[in-house]
């Protein structure tokens, strides 16, 4: 578990770098904040197609191995990005990390039902989890504090030399795991008739370009806002992520229970900080407590957003990490690139408002679903569980 965790860290702080730096990335290239952007709509677009077409095609395969090929393919991404001669280049990379993204986690999402025994899997799907906000206390931060001083392709450099330690260490530790069944198209068209499955799609569609069209561009805020320099923005980005990582170890020990409840308080507490952000958040104190406030609300919801897709298809949790991956990534897409409209067209402060009011419609439809998720009877016995 510790393996795929940090795999995943590796993909998710790849992922997000970009957001730190931003403004260095798009003055090397000479392209404006909303073009720089595509560095973050790209992956998430290529990823919500590679979800269910690579999960499908290497059904067959040995899920260590797909893995392995995935972060080797990842290397060869951050190298590019590292190297990259034009913004081109960069955004070939980003591709290459789309492909890497969708499949990773729509096969890891299944991985800790594997490897460790029932009475631990909802800390085994929590640690799995620490790999997302842990990417936002360590490596965006890091990435921003390197490329201060050493360059915004040193950190990609950086990324390159840990990912291939990660490949190590999971080609050591990681037992083979032939495909316990097959996940066919046929079982994700099942899924998507059940209600569950349809309200979760519904809720992802609202809360993930909510956050994302304001944070991808939360950078630009600070500066020009806040006028805040690489240490302060380094700083609040950190502490954005170590909220994170509370929110995400607290709702992780909740969600399998009352998960209705800490979603849609998740999601209101995100809507609150993004709407306050243009007004409280002007200053370095103010700006402090409410992105501690939105990472802890975020750091909720990737896991909430999974367990509600696998109490909607208990019996196919690979089937249910592609749905969760592939609207997960689309909607993020459709975050940054309308985000990045906006932004090239009036600022960032609007861009929050906008996404503040987007997370107010996720939490009334999180809040008004019902009780309970329930199992999707559309589903049927699926033959395409297991990872």
């Amino acid at each position: 578990m510790l393996a795929v965790t940090t795999g995943v860290f590796s993909i998710v702080t790849t992922e997000i770098l970009p957001i730190g730096l931003l403004t260095p990335i798009g003055a090397t290239f000479r392209i404006s904040d909303g073009t720089a952007g595509l560095m973050m709509t790209l992956p998430g677009l290529v990823a919500a197609v590679a979800a269910p077409v690579l999960t499908v095609a290497t059904r067959h395969v040995d899920r260590r191995t797909v893995l392995a090929a995935l972060l080797l393919l990842l290397v060869a991404a951050d190298l590019l990005n590292a190297l990259a001669p034009a913004y081109g280049a960069v955004l070939a990379a980003r591709v290459a990390l789309g492909l890497v993204i969708g499949a990773f986690w729509s096969i890891g999402a299944g991985l800790p039902a594997r490897l460790v025994p029932e009475r631990r899997r909802a800390r085994a799907t929590t640690l799995f989890f620490t790999a997302v906000p842990l990417g936002s206390v360590l490596g965006v931060p890091a990435g921003v504090f390197l490329g201060s001083f050493a360059g915004w392709r040193a950190a990609f450099l950086v990324m390159a030399a840990l990912t291939l330690l990660t490949l190590a260490g999971l080609l050591l530790s990681l037992p083979p795991l032939p495909p316990l069944t097959t996940t066919g198209l046929g079982v994700l068209r099942g899924l998507l008739a059940g209600r569950g499955t349809r309200t979760g799609l519904a809720v992802t569609f609202l809360i993930v370009p909510a956050h994302f069209g304001g944070y991808t561009y939360v950078t630009p805020f600070l500066e020009g806002t806040v006028q805040a320099g690489p240490g302060l923005v380094t700083g609040l980005l950190l502490v954005y992520g170590a909220a994170g990582m509370l929110g995400n170890a607290l709702a992780g020990g909740r969600a399998a229970v009352a998960l209705r409840p800490v979603f849609g308080t998740a999601v209101v507490l995100l809507a609150a900080a993004a709407l306050l952000m243009p007004v409280l958040g002007t200053g370095g104190p103010g700006a402090a407590v409410l992105l501690t406030v939105w990472g802890a609300a975020y750091g909720a919801v990737p896991v909430c957003s999974l367990t509600w897709f696998l109490a909607a298809a208990p019996q196919a949790p690979e089937a249910a990490g592609v749905l969760f991956t592939s609207s997960f990534q689309a909607t993020l897409s459709i975050g940054a690139l309308s985000g990045g409209l906006v932004v090239d067209r009036s600022s960032p402060a609007t861009v929050m408002v906008l996404g503040g009011a987007v997370a107010l419609l996720a939490a009334a439809l999180v809040l008004g679903h019902g009780h309970r998720v329930r199992p999707d009877s559309a589903a049927g016995p699926v033959r395409g569980a297991g990872a």
